[in-house]
């Protein structure tokens, strides 16, 4: 097997058990995602992930599984695909993926940006609307 690269982490593959399992936990750290983004996304692409549970109900993933997040990830956040989009993609259907479904995502530090300027709209406003009150009593 080769090795699973993600966000600067890569997981020898090459010389472990082709059987091995790694836990939900280890995968989202190799990965850099939170554990119920996986589980999100095991619903979402079923069909292509064969995790196991064990009797505990902890959940498992094979060296493909975890090749198949990394596809999901890049898909979804660097390629901007939606996650219809991206099943189509995974399932060779890319003719039917439509113009909305390939439209990039706004990237996670524009939407803090917007944030902290909604913000400072919001504080803005409340300062102009305690100005006025102090100007006219309400009536």
């Amino acid at each position: 097997m080769a090795d699973v690269f993600a966000e600067g982490q890569f997981l020898d593959t090459a010389n472990d058990n082709p059987n091995k399992r790694y836990r939900i936990g280890d995968v989202a750290r190799l990965l850099d995602l939170k554990p119920h983004v996986l589980r999100y996304w095991e619903t979402e692409f079923a069909s292509f992930i064969l995790g196991e549970k064990t009797d505990g109900g902890q959940r498992l993933y094979s060296q493909k599984d975890i090749e198949f997040f990394g596809r999901v990830k890049q898909l979804l956040y660097k390629e901007g695909y939606s996650i219809s989009g991206a099943r189509k993609r995974l399932s060779g259907k890319d003719a039917e993926i439509n113009e909305q479904e390939q439209q990039p995502a706004v990237p996670k530090e524009l939407l803090s940006v917007i944030k902290e300027e909604l913000e400072d709209i919001r504080d803005g406003i409340s300062k102009l609307r305690s100005s006025l009150e102090d100007i006219q009593p309400p009536l």
